[in-house]
């Protein structure tokens, strides 16, 4: 997981990363790239009063665990947790 201080636009995220946006110690965006190998950019917003909206912690060794599930509806349009740093896909 990579802190940077503001939304990646169209800057190419490296597949297994996740970007955390924060400004002034205020988590906005999770961002990466479609682990289904379609190449689409996710963001996530991290806005507790935005739906949808979804939550990032991290465990001791930095690992991200996002939830609730993500569920890209272009091109490939794949359903996954990341859980622990891992994809964990959804049975369809």
């Amino acid at each position: 997981m990579k802190r940077v201080d503001r939304h990646p636009g169209k800057t190419e995220i490296p597949v297994g990363e996740l970007w955390l946006v924060v400004d002034g110690g205020v988590k906005k965006w999770a961002c990466l790239s479609c682990p289904g190998g379609c190449g689409v950019q996710i963001s996530l917003s991290l806005n507790p009063e935005r739906r949808p909206r979804w939550e990032v912690e991290h465990d001791f060794w930095k690992r991200p665990t996002v939830s609730p599930s993500i569920h890209q509806q272009k091109l490939c349009r794949c359903h996954f947790w990341i859980r622990k740093g891992l994809i964990e896909w959804c049975k369809t």
